[in-house]
């Protein structure tokens, strides 16, 4: 039999090849995204089937604090995040390649490890306000540490790095012409970049605030430590207090309103204007030599930042795991032990399951199935975009719509699991929440295969199952890989999802640091933080060995 090349597979035939075996693995793109859409749906009909929201008392300032931390970390976010990004890009000073890589390590520590180190340094009986006593005296009054300002700082330094990340991008694809010419013509290089960079990069940066919010809205654990009280809270307070699923699912589909608000104000910043540049890929900016003042401001502003946001509170964890191992070993703590292994083994399952459900997806797609398999693929991230607030109260609707339906079937205690917390819900909401990296990562691999070579494995025999295990897992074996570290990375660090569906007596590294901080233990916090931390640094490091980063450097 003649074999054609693969060169040589016409598109007609090729189409067809691809398309044999199709609706089952097209089935399974609608299953997944199902299953992942279910919370957020449950949320939204849960709240609507309730005729009318079931709120607490004091929703009212709830909404008002959020919005106006939401505000403010978008704000600080942008112009730190821009800034930085405008300044590494567009001169050259010294440390300049060493900083920018350095302005990304914040990403790995999360906002509720920088919150108590935060907290620790500079709250009344930290050593910053106790050292300003003892040169102005003991009359110097308490400075407000735990507000929402303090927040809003602890939030933009660990979130900011979004903004700069996609801004900087931007900045590196960009043609030279349209800055050159704006130069040329007289502008400072603070007004090209205002009316010439800043109108380019815009969705790069609405891109960028659109995570910043999300996260935001996210978070109930580190605006805790600085009694902060957002809806996220509010949603946190009410099941953990009362068990009240009706009022918590009105509370979470608030946060739902402000994520698609936020969504929406993404596309409003974007506008309708089209950014397109003539040439194609730019070469990126030619970067101007600062010296004297500027290049040591330039390297100050650029190193106080990352000591800030990384330096600071790995220092601080070191010092405090030092000083807790002196003492006592932490490793004969039989609660480390339990807790690691906790957090590795949902991780690790939760890891696999994204992976599996992503290489079904990018399989599939591979296979055709037309618009809406591929509209039911974008679905399943869809997950990533939406508050953890809203998957976890999401998760336990359903496991609530499961206890009636089952007593109404006979069964008394339902699933026994709605205030118990459950493992699984855990896995479901890490699932429902981590499939979009882990499909991102896989997805970029699949695409790099020719779609020649599937329809030459087809052509010699092969069905879409044995295609999909001796050709395209082999491929895209590097995607899967990091998708894999993506998504354990996440896991690991996760703890909104877990303080809500966790089962009594079940505790992840995440949340040992959560309570130990809660009650200011600083140094018994510290290694757990610490290995978090570390843990997370894999991601960021994968991320600058990408040739496209290192081009931008």
């Amino acid at each position: 039999m003649t074999v054609p090349a693969p060169g040589l597979v016409r598109p007609r035939t090729r189409r067809r090849l691809l398309a044999a075996g199709r609706p089952g693995w097209s089935a399974a793109v609608f299953v997944a995204a199902a299953v992942i859409a279910s919370p957020v749906l449950a949320v939204a009909l849960g709240a609507l089937l309730q005729g009318g929201l079931q709120l607490p008392g004091g929703v009212g300032g709830m909404v008002t604090t959020t919005l106006a931390l939401t505000v403010l970390v978008a704000l600080g976010t942008s112009v730190l995040g821009t800034g930085l990004a405008w300044l590494v890009s567009v001169h050259e000073f010294p440390g300049r390649r060493v900083l920018s890589w350095l302005l990304v390590l914040p990403l790995a520590v999360p906002a509720y490890i920088l919150g108590f180190v935060f907290l620790s340094t500079f709250d009344y009986a930290g050593p910053v306000q106790s050292g300003l006593r003892s040169v102005l005296g003991e009359d110097l009054g308490a400075l407000p540490v735990r507000s929402l300002g303090g927040a809003t700082i602890v939030l933009v330094l660990t979130l900011y790095p979004y903004v700069y990340l996609l801004v900087r991008a931007a900045f590196s694809d960009l043609a030279p012409t349209a800055y050159d010419a704006a130069r040329t013509l007289g502008a400072s290089p603070a007004r090209a970049f205002r009316t010439v960079l800043l109108p380019l990069a815009r969705p790069s940066l609405a891109a960028g605030l659109a995570l910043v919010t999300m996260e935001v809205l996210t978070d109930f654990a580190t605006v805790q430590y600085f009694n902060v009280r957002t809806v996220s809270v509010g949603v946190y307070l009410v099941w953990k207090g009362s068990f009240d699923v009706a009022s918590a699912v009105s509370l979470a589909s608030l946060v739902l309103l402000f994520a698609v608000a936020g969504l929406a104000a993404e596309r409003a910043l974007r506008g309708d204007a089209r950014y397109h540049q003539r040439g194609g890929r730019g070469r990126g900016l030619e970067r101007r030599r600062l010296t004297g003042g500027q290049a040591v401001a330039a390297t100050g502003a650029c190193a106080t930042v990352a000591a800030l946001a990384f330096g600071l509170p790995v220092l601080r964890l070191v010092t405090w795991a030092a000083s807790a191992a002196a003492e006592e070993n932490p490793f004969t703590d039989t609660r480390f032990a339990d807790h690691l292994t906790s957090s590795v083994l949902v991780a690790a399952i939760a890891a696999a399951t994204c992976v599996v459900v992503s290489v079904v997806l990018a399989h599939a797609l591979r296979l055709g199935g037309g618009p809406w398999v591929r509209a039911a693929a974008q679905a399943t991230t869809f997950g990533y975009a939406v508050p953890g607030a809203v998957v976890g109260i999401g998760v336990l609707a359903l496991f609530s719509a499961a206890d009636r339906l089952l007593q109404a079937m006979g069964r008394e205690d339902g699933t026994g699991i709605l205030v118990t917390g459950s493992v699984l819900g855990i896995l479901l909401a890490y699932v429902v929440r981590f499939t979009a990296p882990a499909y991102q990562a896989v997805d970029a691999s699949f695409a790099r295969i020719p779609p020649t070579v599937s329809a030459s494995a087809l052509t010699l025999g092969a069905g879409p199952g044995r295609l999909l295990g001796r050709v395209h897992l082999p491929l895209a074996r590097s995607g899967v890989a990091v998708a894999l570290t993506l998504v354990i990375v996440d896991a690991v660090k996760e703890l909104p999802l877990v303080l809500l569906l966790r089962p009594f007596g079940f505790t992840t590294l995440s949340v040992w640091v959560y309570e130990l901080a809660s009650e200011n233990f600083w140094e018994r916090a510290a290694l757990p933080a610490l290995l978090i931390v570390l843990v997370a640094v894999v991601p960021v490091a994968l991320t600058f060995r990408n040739p496209a980063t290192r081009h931008a450097r």
